[in-house]
């Protein structure tokens, strides 16, 4: 978040409308059910889909790899856009589990702000803080969400407490539970002193909303039982003592989360928490880049990509760049400079996301996400303008934490396997290192869970059946420096370097002690976990 101060000029109404956000969480804290009550609610879909759905019943429209389908897991980070009272949405969905961090990682470059789901038994998660830490290095602002109220949960300042300890941030309740597990019946809206009343029968019916004069309205006693309306005014009345006050300032500037308390799956608190994205969350941002930043209201089309998926239509073998517009309003049909190759594009059928559905965009202004279907020219950290050269700054790629060899089951395929893990290293589901000496590819990721998604997708989108056998390297470095160096350096260490799929040079490891020795070594070569994605 650059600066937000008030000699920024207003924002065109069409920009300033519009609302896009990261869900984060651990896994199974319930993000994608979170993800599916926005889209019932911005009336994208008529009936929420379940994760672990039985049967026929609905899937949920966000996990559609087959995988994502088997497992109940989102294995990579899906967009959507859909209108919500006058505000438009782009949600972009990331994937909870640790294995596929590196996705959300580089989603987080492209939203302006992130809605923190939290269990309500669990607290804080390890994946979360995580996750946190990146939106702090970014000073993405943080709305949160605590679920899964209606089950056995814990105390309610000591959920507060922990968010506030572990995550050094100020936490201002935005709505307060009433009961807790069984006795949940809803929550006191404390932004506009309405009670918000639970159905459990029906899932994906609205909440009943009664609104009261205040705390002290006898319509209350109406409601509530004796003994949870005692409970909870107390509660109320030492949060008011004792949690800071929603200031929007702090909010937007990274240094507040506003959190609000319900359960997704019973379709509860989900419009609560939508109202304050709307009411809390930003307008889009300036986006840093080279040589000089990028801001929305800018008349010339700016945007960059920050994801690749291919294969999302196993019929064609498309390939599917995910833009984040950074300025202007774009048409379709417009002509866009592809600044790394400095070609023209005629940008002729793009799309909008509803997960996998996808309808032509006639349109997309500041803050939208994209889909441009294309060939392979559309890499992770390129950028389109209307002819001037910017490069989109801090797109991390980080070293790969497990590598293996890949082998595929029929020698005389070795060509297609070659296409095949390129194709994964664009999309950046894998670092694909050739190395100079042997046969074969080494492939690296952060968690092993992607080693076997890789395999099935493999198998299942281009008809390969391969192996990922234990290697004898254990991590990987980028080598950057003085070409003499560089060069000195390789042609003494040719059984540890290899090239990833940009053709940069990589020096393989087994041992920590491989790495100290080069930098004593070598002085003037240098070894990096990360390289920013700009070409």
């Amino acid at each position: 978040m650059l600066d937000n101060a008030t000699n920024r000029p207003e924002l065109p109404p069409e920009i300033a409308r519009r609302r896009t956000f990261a869900i984060i969480s651990h896994p199974d804290a319930g993000k994608t059910t979170l993800t599916e009550k926005f889209l019932l609610y911005g009336g994208a879909i008529q009936m929420a889909g379940q994760v672990r759905a039985k049967g026929e019943a609905r899937r949920t429209r966000s996990d559609f790899m087959q995988m994502e389908k088997d497992r109940g897991i989102s294995v990579s980070a899906s967009a959507m856009s859909f209108d919500f009272n006058n505000f438009r949405f782009n949600l972009v969905d990331t994937p909870g589990h640790s294995d596929f961090s590196e996705d959300t990682y580089r989603t987080l470059t492209a939203v302006d702000a992130a809605v923190m789901v939290i269990d309500g038994a669990k607290g804080v998660e390890s994946q979360t803080q995580k996750l946190f830490e990146v939106c702090r290095l970014r000073d993405l602002p943080i709305l949160t969400f605590c679920n899964k109220m209606d089950r056995e949960s814990r105390d309610t300042f000591e959920i507060i407490d922990e968010i506030q300890e572990n995550l050094a941030i100020d936490v201002t309740p935005a709505s307060w539970p009433i009961g807790v597990g069984r006795d949940f019946m809803g929550c006191y809206d404390l932004l506009r002193d309405r009670l918000e009343l639970m159905d459990r029968a029906d899932r994906n019916k609205v909440a009943e909303s009664v609104e009261i004069n205040g705390l002290d309205d006898p319509k209350l006693a109406e409601h509530i039982p004796a003994e949870l309306l005692e409970k909870f005014l107390e509660e109320v009345e030492m949060a008011k003592e004792l949690l800071p006050k929603l200031d929007p300032q702090a909010v937007l500037e990274g240094h507040m989360t506003p959190i609000w308390f319900g359960s997704a799956i019973n379709s509860f608190g989900v419009q609560e928490l939508m109202h304050g994205i709307s009411n809390f969350g930003p307008e889009p941002q300036i986006q840093s880049a080279q040589p000089r930043n990028v801001a929305p209201e800018e008349k010339k089309v700016a945007g960059f990509v920050f994801k690749v998926q291919a294969n999302m239509d196993p019929k064609h073998r498309d390939r599917v760049a995910f833009v984040r517009m950074a300025s202007g309003h774009f048409k379709r049909g417009m002509k866009l400079t592809h600044v790394r190759t400095k070609k023209p594009m005629a940008i002729s059928n793009p799309v909008l996301f509803l997960a996998s559905d996808r309808e032509l965009a006639e349109e997309a202004w500041a803050g939208d996400i994209i889909g441009i279907p294309n060939h392979g020219q559309l890499r992770i950290g390129d950028t389109l303008t209307e002819g001037e050269a910017l490069r989109v700054s801090g797109i991390p790629s980080f070293a790969p934490e497990l590598l293996q060899t890949c082998r595929a089951g029929d020698p005389m395929k070795a060509k297609h396997l070659e296409k095949a893990l390129m194709q994964f290293a664009e999309e950046g589901a894998a670092k694909v290192f050739k190395p100079s000496f042997g046969s074969g590819f080494i492939v690296g990721v952060v968690g092993a869970l992607q080693f076997e998604v890789l395999a099935s997708r493999i198998e299942m989108e281009y008809g390969l059946p391969v192996r990922f056998e234990a290697s004898q390297f254990t991590s990987a470095r980028w080598v950057s420096g003085d070409k003499q160096a560089v060069d000195k350096f390789t042609e003494s260490n040719k059984q540890h370097i290899a090239n990833d799929h940009d053709g940069d040079i990589v020096y393989l490891t087994r041992l920590q002690w491989d790495i100290d020795r080069v930098g004593r070594d070598y002085p003037d070569v240098k070894l990096t976990a990360t390289k920013e994605m700009m070409v």
